[in-house]
């Protein structure tokens, strides 16, 4: 009989305390669960603004390579603004960076295009196959004399995005990474005359069919509603464990 009281109030006292700590924990966690869901929340709507953002300025009237500078002395983001630019590409020094298009392996190519005022612009003129990385496959589409080129520019990486990207094999003419600073000394082009951004060029076809333009890939992963959801519905199965916890001890 005394040894059935003792595990009586000895099992009392383990609910007892799983009580307290319950009531410690539980206010917590839903704290911190519902910390992430507005965090999200908030996320959401930063990713949405700069979706929406990004739509406008690749729509927008193209803008001069002076208007892009402006805005970079401004502080502004120059990434997906719709640009023109004239020139002639420097076919001997194009770049190539290997890349995958429409389920293809190959290669964007990178041409230097230098301006009238003799600067030069790094120009991703589009995508060729694997079996056509040499600029001799495809003589056509190398055009020569002025051009205009329209398209989308493009930020230069300040590093390397991972420690899983291969160094850029500049011997080979392989990039793995668009690093502009080295695609344009590989090719012996003067430091302070290549602008600081690069363009994609838009899909407008050239002899020959390549390099095939319009390569930009606009596609900013946007998963925040589905942690939201998470996050949320996670904090409300916790209130509803809780409340359903509290209602068995009100019971027993």
């Amino acid at each position: 009989m005394a040894d059935s009281r003792l595990n009586e109030a000895d099992q009392q006292g383990r609910r007892t305390w799983r009580f307290w700590a319950a009531l410690v924990l539980v206010p917590v966690a839903l704290v911190i669960l519902l910390s992430l869901g507005t965090w999200q929340v908030n996320r959401l709507h930063w990713k949405e603004s700069l979706l929406a953002d990004i739509q406008e300025r690749s729509n927008a009237a193209p803008l001069d390579v002076a208007a892009l500078e402006r805005l970079m002395a401004e502080g502004e983001a120059i990434d997906y603004r719709h640009a023109t630019v004239a020139g002639r590409y420097l076919h001997d020094k194009e770049r190539h960076f290997l890349a995958t298009f429409g389920g293809q392996s190959g290669f964007y190519v990178y041409t230097p295009l230098q301006l009238e005022d003799g600067r030069y612009l790094l120009v991703n003129r589009g995508f060729v196959p694997y079996d056509r990385k040499d600029p001799a496959s495809r003589g056509e589409g190398q055009i020569e004399g002025l051009q205009t080129v329209t398209g989308l520019a493009r930020e230069e990486l300040t590093e390397k995005p991972s420690s899983l990207v291969p160094d850029n094999d500049e011997a080979a003419n392989i990039f793995y990474w668009k690093d502009l600073s080295r695609m344009a000394a590989s090719v012996d082009l003067p430091a302070d005359r290549v602008l600081p951004f690069f363009l994609d060029a838009d899909s407008t076809p050239v002899a020959g069919g390549l390099p095939k333009g319009g390569v930009t890939q606009i596609d900013l992963p946007n998963n925040h509603m589905q942690y939201v959801i998470t996050w949320y519905g996670l904090a409300v199965a916790l209130v509803a464990v809780a409340v359903a916890g509290l209602f068995r001890r009100k019971t027993r």
